[in-house]
């Protein structure tokens, strides 16, 4: 695979708007799932914008901008922060995800102590598979409640009105995935909270007050975070499952240009620049950003392969986060359009995991596999709790570590007589 450094390879004869232009409709490709965990979660979307901007433009300077990469908003932490902000407040919730960038350094330092074939020692598909569908089932009544009007034990929309609104939003996103083509088939999320607030405006049940009665320029209010023990020791093993994908994403990225960014710039600066990506998001009030999947599909689909058009994407994600009607007409999007695309979005995400176990080509016949299996699914959807003294682990943080720690500590099955 060749191994050239992207800046040597680029064209320098590119005219710059149309760079610009790459850079925007990147911003577009990403944009639905940016901005889809704040309004989930109920943190900030402008910080999101500005968090993946800022973020994008750190990591491009801890990999010399040499990776094609676009960081937005996690998927892996919508459960585990609504969670935390329901149990430990918005604030500590913050510190948490500021602080969950600390298994990236640990990673980025592992593998450039051991090399890549460390990390998928100490985390294989047995582990992470389970894990991330922990991560997607985790919180699948949230999703019903959100689909069905609730907030709570509130009823806040009529049950039948809010159904039809979450059913028309998940038909919306699940038919663009499966049948539209080219650059709209990036954008299924975009399309389905699209199609779910036009009907929500025939509805008549959106309320445009918040829109009216914002600046047009506007700084973002931005998180106050707090340093919780209890909610970072919560957090911080999420970050796991986000760890495995940004190095799908690096080798995905790399097999599209034909280049091994594993090695130059290297999988541990890719690693730094995520992890720090992740503390400056966190520190804003943003949610934690990962490599996106949608933006290498992209890359793929345009064959444009420079590393400019992600900077000039983050440029535009910054800018928009000042622009205040923009974030309050984000916040008029009903409820019930969010939680229809839960229902299809935590459900995929569990089927990640279970893809990755099958990719993995997990052995579940094998006693050992499946109690690594079992006791992490089980464990962590049943929210299993374990506190000593000040210390606290519980849900999908007590799974993610039991994982690992069971598939070191257990004894591997005797081979089979001859």
């Amino acid at each position: 695979m060749n191994t050239s450094t992207g800046a040597a390879d680029l064209p320098a004869t590119e005219p710059v708007w149309r760079t610009a232009l790459s850079g925007a409709q990147i911003l577009f490709v990403a944009f639905g799932a940016t901005v889809l965990v704040p309004l989930l979660t109920g943190l900030n979307p402008s910080l999101a914008l500005l968090g993946a901007g800022i973020g994008t433009l750190v990591f491009q300077i801890c990999t010399r901008r040499e990776v094609p990469i676009y960081l937005g908003s996690s998927f892996a932490f919508i459960a585990p922060v609504i969670y935390s902000v329901q149990t430990w407040g918005m604030p500590a919730t913050l510190g948490a995800l500021a602080s969950a960038s600390f298994f990236y350094y640990v990673a980025a330092a592992l593998v450039k102590w051991r090399g890549v074939g460390f990390i998928h020692h100490l985390l294989p598909p047995v582990v992470i598979g389970p894990v991330v569908m922990v991560i997607g089932l985790g919180l699948a009544q949230v999703a019903v409640s959100m689909a069905t009007g609730k907030a709570g034990d509130q009823q806040i929309m009529p049950y039948g009105t809010a159904l039809s609104v979450a059913t028309v939003s998940l038909l919306a996103t699940m038919l663009t995935a499966i049948r539209a083509r080219r650059l709209l088939k990036l954008v299924p999320i975009l399309i389905g909270v699209a199609v779910g607030y036009a009907y929500s405006l025939f509805l008549g049940i959106v309320d445009f007050s918040k829109v009216m009665n914002a600046a047009w320029i506007a700084m973002p209010e931005f998180g106050k975070p707090e340093f919780n023990m209890a909610a970072i020791l919560f957090m911080i093993p999420v970050a796991i499952a986000p760890i495995v994908e940004h190095v799908g994403g690096i080798l995905a990225i790399g097999s599209v240009t034909g280049k091994d960014f594993t090695e130059t710039p290297g999988l541990h600066r890719t690693l730094l620049g995520d992890g720090l990506a992740v503390n400056i998001a966190g520190l804003f009030g943003g949610p934690p950003v990962t490599t996106y999947g949608e933006v290498t599909g992209a890359v793929m689909l345009t064959k444009n392969f420079n590393p400019v058009v992600m900077t000039w994407a983050a440029g535009f994600a910054i800018l928009m986060a000042f622009v205040g009607k923009f974030g309050a007409f984000l916040q008029t999007i009903p409820m019930p359009v969010m939680g229809g695309i839960m229902v299809l979005l935590f459900g995929s995400i569990a089927g990640i995991g279970l893809k990755t176990i099958m990719d993995g080509r997990v052995d579940l016949s094998s006693a050992r596999n499946l109690c690594i299996v079992s006791v992490t699914l089980v464990v962590g959807i049943g929210g299993l709790g374990v506190t000593i003294g000040n210390f606290s682990l519980q849900g999908i943080s007590l799974c993610g570590v039991l994982a690992v720690l069971l598939n070191l500590l257990l004894p591997r099955e005797p081979a089979p007589e001859a």
